[in-house]
């Protein structure tokens, strides 16, 4: 497919590019980590406010929603783009402008992406444009780490049975995913009786029996169906090295692009678990996170979807795009059976990573894509 972009939404963009800039640069530095995005939530939701879009709201999971024709309508199409960033900051996040490039810490990941998102937004709202369909325009929540999906999650509960599509835009330029990877994130504890290092020898340590334990869980052999991991994040625990340990601690994950697959893993696990409680220490465990997979899903809409969220990039980009699995807020529609896929709205590198950078000159493309993408939903755009 191949889209031509209306005269008056070219008007638009050119116009406004370094108002795109300009927000984009501003709302980067808005500190948002997962589960405290209330700064950028204010941010968003003032900036609707001010353009006359008052009808927009923040949710009980901090998303802020533009509804768009979804009163009385049944087929709902999501366009998504989340506020948290993956560091912990809650001071303004460092920025740099050198060299053609913004440097800041989630400038691509997904500052730009959002802003692409909202200016696409504006275009409507000043134009007072009416969609075919119910159209869904979030700035949402959690996507990051231990944010859980929480963001993509209400909005399905809320919206449960009327989402047709999900779009997410997310990433940068020349991927487009269009699979779910799940997890499942613990954190587990094991305590014993500790003592001193001499005087009590032979009492159980803590981190002893962890070492053990992340050593069964090495042992495990991946299942065969689809891509699966595992890993061991952080150890922490003991006392000092005169001390019998009497706690360890470590972060757990495993993934997997295949619900089986994780179905396995998670009986793996808590067999593990298990079986060190049934030696008489004691083994906390505490769910931190799950990430389903992909459910059953319209193969030949996921397919369409997929088709035309290519096309739309690669028309604008030039950048030939791959397609994948990954660990995004379309896992949430994935694994309840609705077509969507995750795209990027810009051109950057060192996405998690404190050097993280945008090139500047990918932002009128990645409106452009935005544009092009939600038009297709409108008679006139």
């Amino acid at each position: 497919m191949s889209i031509v972009l209306s005269e008056r939404l070219q008007k638009f963009l050119g116009e406004h590019q370094q108002y795109h800039y300009d927000m984009t640069v501003e709302l980067a530095q808005i500190p948002a980590p997962s589960n405290k995005e209330e700064k950028r939530a204010r941010w968003v939701k003032n900036w609707f406010d001010s353009l006359g879009a008052t009808h927009s709201y923040i949710d009980r999971a901090l998303n802020v929603v533009l509804p768009l024709n979804c009163e009385g309508c049944d087929e709902l199409v999501v366009f998504m783009a989340h506020m948290d960033v993956v560091f912990p900051d809650e001071t303004p996040l460092p920025l740099e402008v050198k060299d053609g490039k913004i440097f800041c810490p989630g400038i691509c990941d997904d500052t730009a992406n959002l802003t692409a998102l909202l200016l696409i937004a504006k275009y409507i709202i000043e134009n007072k444009l009416t969609p075919k369909t119910g159209i869904l325009i979030v700035a949402n929540t959690g996507e990051e780490g231990l944010g859980n999906l929480k963001g993509s999650r209400q909005i399905m509960e809320d919206y449960k049975g009327r989402v047709k599509e999900f779009i997410s835009f997310d990433g940068t330029f020349g991927y487009v995913c269009n699979d779910a990877v799940g997890s499942h994130r613990y954190s587990v504890e094991i305590k014993t009786e500790g003592g001193h290092s001499y005087g009590n020898f032979g009492n159980r340590n803590a981190i002893a029996f962890l070492a053990s334990m992340i050593n069964t869980l090495y042992t495990i052999k991946v299942p065969p169906m689809g891509k699966t991991t595992y890993n061991v994040g952080t150890i922490e625990g003991g006392t000092s090295v005169n001390t019998i340990a009497q706690n360890a601690k470590m972060l757990y994950e495993y993934r997997s692009d295949n619900m089986e697959s994780l179905a396995i893993m998670e009986k793996f696990f808590n067999s593990v678990c298990q079986s060190y409680a049934d030696m008489g220490v004691e083994v906390n465990v505490e769910i931190l996170g799950k990430r389903p997979c992909k459910g059953v899903v319209d193969e030949d809409a996921l397919k369409a979807l997929t088709d035309k969220a290519i096309a739309i990039s690669e028309q604008f980009t030039g950048i030939k795009c791959s397609q994948g699995a990954s660990s995004t807020d379309c896992n949430t529609p994935l694994s309840m059976g609705v077509p969507a896929v995750c795209l990027g709205l810009c051109e950057g590198r060192g996405a998690h990573t404190r050097g993280e950078w945008l090139e500047i000159d990918s932002l009128p493309y990645g409106a452009r894509i935005a544009g092009a993408f939600i038009g297709t939903y409108f008679d006139e755009f």
